[in-house]
């Protein structure tokens, strides 16, 4: 004679939902119950304790794979500026129109007529940090052509002066696609225009950008409006014009700008003294 479970147990095992796990002082309470009636609720309290310390025990020195699982806290997926670009910075991160503009001049490139309808009515929308950003985008993907005609629209702005750090970013995206024939007529451009705002970090990063596209003739040029200006030279400047125009083979120019530096310390000599 087989043993059957109780009806209870039964009915629990095949339930389609999940129950609870059944404690051995429940269980013995049915068995014991309809023989011993006054025994039945000591040994459920007896054997609850004992359960309790045994599981205890058990969680605390289980393997790993047997211990339940530890609850993980929520975790939040936040969307940033792809291809690790950094935080949110103005005028670096692109906005939906500049986007929407640099797809507009890359897709119209090919046909001048398509491009100027481009540059009439959508770039001539964009605000200041916009069109900065979208510069900046051409530059970064190498489409010189495109970037070069946008960088002459953004110098007939009513709002721009003369920034010597974005000089520098078209000449080094120039010197990447061998275009030394642009960067003679950009610093040409540049000679012509009034006086920049003076930053200094900006001139010295276009002179180590000329002198890195081996540009003399360009070097030299904008060495002459440093000069006109009174902006930006300082010993470092110098040296590095000294030592890049002696390592493109220009020693008699290097020669000169040597004797101005010279010069220089004595002024700044006198001014300390």
């Amino acid at each position: 004679m087989t043993w059957a479970p109780p009806p209870v147990l039964s009915g629990l095992a095949s339930a389609k939902l999940r129950a609870p796990p059944i404690r051995p002082g429940r269980i013995l309470i049915f068995l014991v119950l309809p023989f011993h009636p006054s025994k039945a609720f000591s040994l459920l309290f007896g054997a609850e304790s004992c359960w309790r310390t045994a599981m205890a025990s058990t969680t605390a020195t289980a393997p790993l794979f047997l211990r339940p699982p530890p609850s993980k806290p929520r975790s939040f997926i936040s969307c940033g500026p792809r291809n690790n670009r950094g935080p949110l910075l103005r005028g670096r991160t692109l906005s939906t129109e500049a986007i929407l503009a640099v797809q507009s001049l890359k897709r119209a490139h090919p046909d001048p007529t398509k491009l100027d309808a481009v540059f009439s009515k959508t770039l001539s929308r964009l605000i200041k940090p916009d069109l900065l950003a979208a510069l900046r985008e051409l530059l970064r993907q190498d489409q010189t052509h495109v970037a070069l005609k946008v960088f002459a629209l953004i110098r007939s702005e009513s709002w721009y002066a003369t920034d010597y750090g974005l000089y520098a970013e078209v000449v080094s995206a120039l010197c990447r696609n061998e275009m030394s024939s642009e960067i003679d007529e950009l610093i040409s451009e540049l000679a012509e225009e009034e006086a920049g705002h003076g930053d200094d970090k900006g001139m010295e990063r276009l002179v180590k950008a000329l002198i890195a596209a081996e540009r003399v003739n360009a070097t030299v040029e904008f060495y002459g409006v440093m000069k006109r200006e009174g902006k930006g030279l300082n010993e470092y400047v110098f040296k590095v014009l000294i030592r890049g125009l002696r390592r493109l083979g220009e020693a008699e120019v290097a020669d000169e700008v040597e004797a101005d530096f010279e010069r220089f310390e004595e002024k700044q000599f006198m001014k300390m003294s």
